[in-house]
């Protein structure tokens, strides 16, 4: 491939496409004498390394989905929630099952993840994903039963709503009560399994979706910004306008200001 008669504005259009990725493209630019041509090669050369590290990333994040569907229990989902510890607001879970070709890169655990970059995997998840389904328990469930059962309750809920039942659950962190499914529960599973972690975006995305809509309501708290935490900002309105009825009664910030 002759590029000397190229402009580098043109050769790097070139290395930004789909056809940058080509053999012969890559040892034309490897033996091109511009500096601003080595300089697009040693780029092209870094993005490969980066996209192929993500790829060994994202192929251990599936070992748990494969040694399941290699003994015969397939399909596998994931099953995650978020909102256990604000002080306002219902707790979320999400359930997916993913296909054995998902490729969803920077899939990670929620918490790792800049908001933006939730929301554009959460799209991509529902897009790609065989199923996957939301489950909600109430504030008035977190106060009757204690977040954690909520917490069970609402994945029990996310379970059930997929379309696609599951062969096995893998779950974030401990085991779900009175699931009817084989499941496995695995410490820090958000970050080491792929169907958590997609399950981890989507309950965080669509709890804090829940949240902004909430603002809009009750916009002294600001949830749309600390999405019902005990912020210092959080804090300052509860005590300026006490508590509205999405904050949970039971929790000790919340309870003080009933109090007074």
């Amino acid at each position: 491939m002759d590029i000397s008669k190229l402009t580098i504005s043109q050769i790097k259009k070139i290395a930004d496409s789909p056809a940058g990725a080509g053999l012969a493209f890559r040892l034309a630019l490897s033996e091109d004498s511009r500096v601003g041509v080595r300089e697009i090669y040693r780029k092209l050369l870094h993005n490969e390394n980066v996209m192929e590290r993500e790829m060994k990333r994202l192929a251990k994040m599936f070992l748990y989905e494969k040694d399941l569907k290699a003994r015969g229990r397939h399909p596998v989902a994931g099953v995650d929630e978020a909102g256990r510890g604000p002080l306002a607001g219902p707790v979320v879970a999400a359930a997916v099952i993913l296909p054995d070709s998902a490729l969803l890169v920077n899939l990670n655990d929620s918490k790792k993840l800049a908001p933006t970059k939730r929301e554009y995997l959460a799209g991509q998840i529902e897009r790609t994903a065989l199923a996957w389904s939301i489950g909600v328990s109430s504030v008035e469930e977190i106060f009757s039963e204690n977040i954690h059962q909520a917490g069970l309750k609402a994945m029990r809920r996310a379970v059930a709503g997929l379309a696609v039942k599951p062969a096995h659950v893998l779950v974030d962190g401990f085991k779900i009560d009175r699931l009817a499914y084989p499941q496995t529960p695995i410490i820090a599973g958000d970050g080491l399994s792929a169907s958590i972690a997609a399950a981890s975006i989507l309950a965080k995305v669509i709890r804090d979706r829940l949240m902004n809509s909430y603002h809009k309501l009750y916009p002294q708290y600001g949830f749309d910004r600390h999405k019902g935490y005990g912020t210092a900002e959080h804090l300052q309105a509860l005590s300026a306008y006490g508590p509205c009825p999405i904050h949970r009664t039971g929790y000790r910030p919340v309870q003080e200001c009933l109090q007074r």
